[in-house]
């Protein structure tokens, strides 16, 4: 695994290219370092993860713009981990409102006089929903109940769009599997 900055320079410069072998080789030879960063601002492991990988999309993409002239290699990548990562840090601090108390979403699914809540019977939904772990539950409430689109979801979870719609799918499967089961 190549650490000076020399190699790490070339690969990056072979990356933007499009070369896989050297990206893989520079995600090895750095990411144990950048993901320590990560980890010391953030101060939890799973968001740490995601955030690497974002960190390493953002470098496969961007490996063209790195300079040598402006600075070592790991300086370029240091402050895309830090930038990215004071990033998520903002957007969850100030553009996330907290989420709405569960129990105020139970008693807001169906009233009595709504015609389709004879379609489904409201306490085993109340209980399957229950049943999905955070934050996946609250994206379906958010989706399927106050009508959020997948891009207005992926922005209030920092997450992107696919994985949006990954929870969805696995959630109302689950969902579903409940529901048939009761």
């Amino acid at each position: 695994m190549p650490k000076d900055d020399a190699s790490l320079a070339d690969l990056i410069a072979a990356t933007a290219d499009g070369d896989r072998d050297a990206f893989q080789a520079l995600y090895n030879a750095t990411s144990g370092k950048l993901f320590a960063i990560i980890l010391r601002i953030i101060r939890n492991k799973s968001t740490a993860e995601d955030i690497l990988q974002d960190v390493y999309l953002r470098v496969w993409r961007n490996a063209s713009s790195y300079a040598p002239e402006a600075g070592p290699p790991m300086a370029w990548l240091n402050s895309i981990a830090r930038n990215r990562t004071i990033d998520v840090l903002r957007r969850k601090s100030f553009f996330a409102p907290p989420m709405p108390d569960e129990t105020d979403w139970y008693e807001k699914i169906a009233s009595p006089r709504d015609e389709e809540a004879d379609l489904i019977d409201i306490g085993a939904l109340r209980h399957c929903l229950g049943a999905i772990e955070e934050p996946n539950r609250s994206c379906v409430l958010l989706a399927y109940y106050e009508g959020y689109s997948r891009e207005e979801l992926a922005a209030r979870f920092d997450k992107p769009v696919n994985t949006i719609k990954t929870w969805l799918h696995r959630s109302l499967l689950a969902l579903r599997a409940c529901l048939d089961k009761l």
